[in-house]
């Protein structure tokens, strides 16, 4: 089990990401667009179109966990950014 409250930093990818992708596809996101490393304590977190599907990456020092969550009822709140890639977001806009 994750505790969200130890990871240090969390980043959202701004806009949809086509979430057909795995653990490759994401660090390859995270490295190449973000410009950051995909193995820093971060959880990285990204959302379909419609923001009723969320995927998380995070390097636990082991390997890759891939976190899958839909909604079935609702909508994910969604950040935006101006450049269009990630942010960083608090540990209570996470929640």
């Amino acid at each position: 089990m994750i505790s969200f409250e130890k990871i240090p930093k969390v980043y959202i990818a701004c806009g949809p990401t086509d979430l057909r992708k795995g653990i490759d596809g994401y660090a390859h996101i995270i490295q190449d667009t973000f410009k950051l490393s995909p193995f820093q304590d971060a959880l990285f977190i990204f959302c379909n179109r419609s923001r009723t599907m969320i995927k998380c990456l995070y390097w636990d020092k082991s390997g890759f966990r891939l976190l899958h969550k839909r909604l079935e009822e609702g909508r994910f709140k969604w950040e935006k950014s101006s450049d269009g890639l990630c942010i960083e977001i608090s540990h209570r806009q996470l929640q």
